[in-house]
């Protein structure tokens, strides 16, 4: 009668461990995609913050700084970076190169891809997050959020919408080039709720009203009385967690691995 070897069963990865591993791998091999995701948000808080008036405290934003509002912009623009210009790539990149048809003859399930995919871009956004509030405090003197765990939060609930958006943009693009055409109108109407060009704050007020049901403009607006020490108003992380439930709900509804 014979015995396993106790170090061969712990070595050996489970087929969700093994995807992982090999997705990390492939993601660190995309130097464009780590370049949007890490570089750029932290690049573009650097070019602003070097502007002599953006760092200049401004009577209108209550003696605030334009610096000071564009960290909480350049955090969710690695959220948008990651979900929104990363991830559905490749996902509608596997499905029709048929890797996820492939897939489902193994006894890994898409599934587990899927999970992977959520997960790096997931992380990365996070790692970018903290870099960009690194750099604006070291570089620019910008102060750590006050109300570090409403902050955490607003940024938690952020970051599921954006990846449930993606995961939407995958269930509707058959190809990458739709994928592709979709995910760049999809970035630039982030990009603009959540401020990239013109803050949040300094909308004007009917503009900034409807800014406020969308996911980033809620998340804008949350993050940034957060960095000012008082708690996210429930009101926005509520629009944040139901565009996350709602769009998530869809996304598994409309998924096809084929």
């Amino acid at each position: 009668m014979t015995t396993a070897n106790p170090a061969t069963a712990t070595d050996t990865p489970t087929p969700w461990a093994a995807v992982l591993r090999t997705e990390t791998r492939l993601f660190l091999r995309e130097p464009a995609g780590l370049f949007w995701i890490l570089v750029f948000p932290t690049a573009l808080l650097t070019i602003l913050g070097l502007i002599p008036s953006f760092r200049a405290p401004d009577e209108a934003l209550g003696d605030r700084r334009v610096v000071d509002l564009y960290v909480p912009v350049s955090v969710l623009l690695a959220v948008i970076m990651a979900g929104i210009g990363a991830m559905p790539p490749v996902l509608t990149g596997y499905r029709e190169r048929g890797i996820l048809r492939r897939m489902s003859a193994t006894p890994v399930p898409p599934s587990a891809l899927l999970t992977a995919q959520i997960a790096l871009h997931g992380a990365a956004a996070l790692g970018s997050a903290a870099l960009v509030v690194t750099v604006g405090r070291a570089v620019f003197g910008v102060r750590l959020p006050g109300q570090p765990f409403g902050y955490v939060l607003a940024l938690l609930l952020a970051t599921a919408s954006v990846l449930g958006l993606g995961a939407l943009l995958c269930a509707l693009s058959r190809t990458t080039k739709a994928s592709s055409a979709i995910g760049t109108v999809a970035n630039f109407v982030m990009m603009f709720t959540a401020g990239v060009w013109i803050p949040v704050q300094t909308m004007p007020d009917t503009l900034r009203r409807i800014v406020e049901v969308t996911p980033f403009g809620a998340a804008s607006q949350a993050l940034d009385r957060a960095a000012s020490g008082g708690w996210p108003g429930w009101v926005q992380l509520g629009v944040m967690a139901l565009w996350a439930a709602v769009v998530t709900g869809l996304a598994t509804r409309l998924f096809r691995w084929e």
